[in-house]
């Protein structure tokens, strides 16, 4: 739930999404990996810290970036995009269905319950 399914339209629209390739990968053997990436935003090139693991050196990525590179020193925090909250349009509606339909069927099993057996059929 939370921000991918009841999150304002302008906080998307803050996030980048911009392609990256992983310049320091590093082996999921080890507890909380954070991998460097490098990515090229405006013209200059960046670096961001990618909490994952098992990527190959220089694959492509496609991250989501939140904060602006050029107001921070040293690298930024980056996801990847495909795992960002609200990248993708169809998570929305579908967690809203499912969230609608468990309610219902909760407060359907609620109400058999309080209303108890019926006479007619016991």
């Amino acid at each position: 739930m939370g921000p991918s399914l009841f999150g304002s339209a302008s906080a998307e629209g803050e996030r980048r999404i911009v392609d990256a390739k992983v310049t320091d990968p590093v082996d999921c053997a080890t507890a909380d990996a954070e991998e460097t990436v490098r990515f090229r935003l405006n013209g200059k090139i960046h670096k961001g810290l990618l909490s994952g693991c098992g990527h190959d050196q220089d694959e492509p990525l496609s991250i989501a970036l939140v904060d602006d590179p050029t107001k921070t020193d040293g690298p930024v925090r980056v996801a990847l995009a495909a795992t960002e909250p609200g990248v993708n349009d169809l998570r929305r509606p579908v967690g809203l269905g499912l969230l609608t339909l468990g309610c219902v069927s909760g407060g359907t099993y609620a109400f058999l319950l309080a209303r108890g057996p019926r006479a007619g059929l016991v």
